[in-house]
C-alpha cells in the first residue's frame, strides 16, 4: 500500500508541476485566478450586445512594398464593404469597424481610401502605434501630430465639445501599454497613460494581450487606470466604472473577453486561452460567439448592457479571406439570428469610439436603447457626421 500510495503521490505532484509549466508558458498565472474567481451577474430582461471590431491595421505589415500595401488596402475597401453591407443590426446599422492607424506607417492615400469606406458608414478611424525606448517629448510630438494630420487631411476624430480639444482611442503596438513588457522593450515610456490622457485619448483598446506577459491581473473589465511614473503597467488593476460613479485615475481601459475556450479543446483535452483574436488560425466560430456574450463585460450596475470587443490584424494575407469573406459572412449571421430577437438580445453593432459613448451613459444612469446614446460625450468625427 506505501508503494502505491509514493505512486500516487509522485503522479499528483507530477502532474502539478506540469501545470504550473503550462501556466507559465502560457502566462496564464497572470489572469487565471481573477478570472476563476469572477461572477457574472444573471440578467432576467432582454439583453443588449455591443459588438465593437477593432483592427491593428497595419498595411506595411512585413516591411512590404508599396503596390502590395495598395492591394491591401483596396481589398479592404472593396471586400468589407460588399461583406458588410449584407448585415444590419436591431438600429439598422451596418457592421462598424474601428481602424487603429499605425503612425508610423502613414500613408495619405491608404488613409484617404479608409476615411471614404468610413464616410459611407462602415466605421471609423483611431490611432495605433509602435514605438521603443521613446520619451516623453517625442511622444507628445508623435502623437498630437498624428491627430492634427488624420483630423485635418482625413476627417478622422473627433472634438470633444467641452475643450475644443481632438480626441482618440488608442491601441499600443506589441501589446505594450505603459512600458508593460517584463522586458522593457517597445514601449520604454512609464507615464503613457498620463500622456495619453493630455493628449486627448478617451479610452484604451488594447487588451486582451494574453498570452502575452503584458497581460494584466484584471480581466474582462472596463475601468479606470491611475498612472504611477514611478513604476511599468500601472493598468494592471484599477477601479471599475460603474453607474452612477465618477472618472477616476488617468485613463479608462475597455477590455475585449479573456477566458477559456473548453468548447474547442487542443486534441480535445486542453481548453484553448480565449484571447478575442479573429483571423484564420482561430476563425469567429459560433462556439466563440457565445462565450464573448456569456463572459458578459459590462458597467458595474448596468449587467444587461454587455459589451464585445473583438480584435485582429487585418492587413496580413493569410487571415483577409477568414476577415473579408464567408467566416465573416457566418459570424454576422449568427449574432444576427441568436442575438438580436428583440425579447432576449438586443444587437448593436458600435465602433470604438461610440462603446465609449454608451460606456459613459452608463455610468451617468442612462437607460433604454444604447442606440441613444452613441453620440452622448463624443460626436462623430467629421467624415461621418456629414
Amino acid at each position: 500500500m506505501m508503494v502505491v500510495a509514493i505512486g500516487v503521490l509522485v503522479v499528483l505532484v507530477g502532474g502539478l508541476l506540469a501545470l504550473a509549466k503550462l501556466l507559465r508558458g502560457r502566462n496564464m498565472h497572470i489572469w487565471l485566478g481573477g478570472y476563476l474567481r469572477r461572477r457574472v451577474p444573471r440578467v432576467d430582461g432582454p439583453v443588449h450586445v455591443m459588438f465593437c471590431f477593432v483592427d491593428h491595421y497595419e498595411p506595411a505589415w512585413g516591411k512590404v512594398d508599396l503596390a502590395t500595401q495598395r492591394a491591401r488596402v483596396d481589398r479592404w475597401c472593396t471586400d468589407y464593404r460588399a461583406m458588410a453591407s449584407r448585415h444590419r443590426d436591431a438600429d439598422g446599422r451596418h457592421p462598424q469597424h474601428s481602424f487603429f492607424y499605425p503612425e508610423e506607417e502613414y500613408l495619405p492615400e491608404h488613409l484617404d481610401k479608409l476615411a471614404a469606406l468610413c464616410a459611407d458608414g462602415f466605421g471609423e478611424i483611431e490611432i495605433h502605434l509602435h514605438h521603443d525606448n521613446d520619451t516623453p517629448e517625442n511622444f507628445r510630438q508623435t502623437i498630437a501630430g498624428f491627430c492634427q494630420t488624420l483630423h485635418d487631411r482625413h476627417g478622422a476624430l473627433s472634438r470633444d465639445p467641452a475643450t475644443g480639444e481632438l480626441t482618440f482611442g488608442f491601441i499600443h503596438g506589441n501589446w505594450s501599454l505603459d512600458n508593460s513588457r517584463a522586458d522593457g522593450r517597445w514601449c520604454g515610456l512609464n507615464n503613457e497613460l498620463i500622456l495619453l490622457r493630455e493628449l486627448g485619448c478617451y479610452a484604451d483598446f488594447t487588451l486582451p494581450s494574453a498570452p502575452s506577459d503584458t497581460q494584466t491581473r484584471l480581466s474582462n473589465a472596463i475601468y479606470y487606470a491611475t498612472d504611477d511614473p514611478a513604476r511599468p503597467k500601472s493598468h494592471d488593476t484599477g477601479v471599475p466604472v460603474r453607474v452612477g460613479g465618477t472618472p477616476s485615475g488617468d485613463l479608462m481601459i475597455v477590455q475585449g473577453p479573456l477566458g477559456l475556450n473548453w468548447a474547442e479543446r487542443r486534441k480535445g483535452i486542453v481548453p484553448r486561452i480565449e484571447n478575442a483574436d479573429v483571423r484564420r488560425a482561430c476563425p469567429p466560430t459560433r462556439a466563440r460567439v457565445d462565450l464573448w456574450v456569456r463572459t458578459g463585460i459590462h458597467v458595474e450596475g448596468r449587467p444587461d448592457w454587455v459589451f464585445i470587443k473583438v480584435h485582429t490584424h487585418g492587413t496580413q494575407e493569410r487571415d483577409m479571406d477568414t476577415l473579408l469573406g464567408q467566416a465573416m459572412h457566418d459570424m454576422h449571421s449568427y449574432l444576427e439570428s441568436a442575438y438580436n430577437d428583440g425579447k432576449r438580445h438586443v444587437l448593436h453593432y458600435v465602433t470604438a469610439r461610440e462603446a465609449y459613448n454608451i460606456i459613459k451613459a452608463a455610468e451617468a444612469g442612462k437607460s433604454g436603447n444604447p442606440n441613444d446614446w452613441r453620440d452622448l460625450v463624443l460626436p462623430p468625427p467629421p467624415h461621418r457626421a456629414g
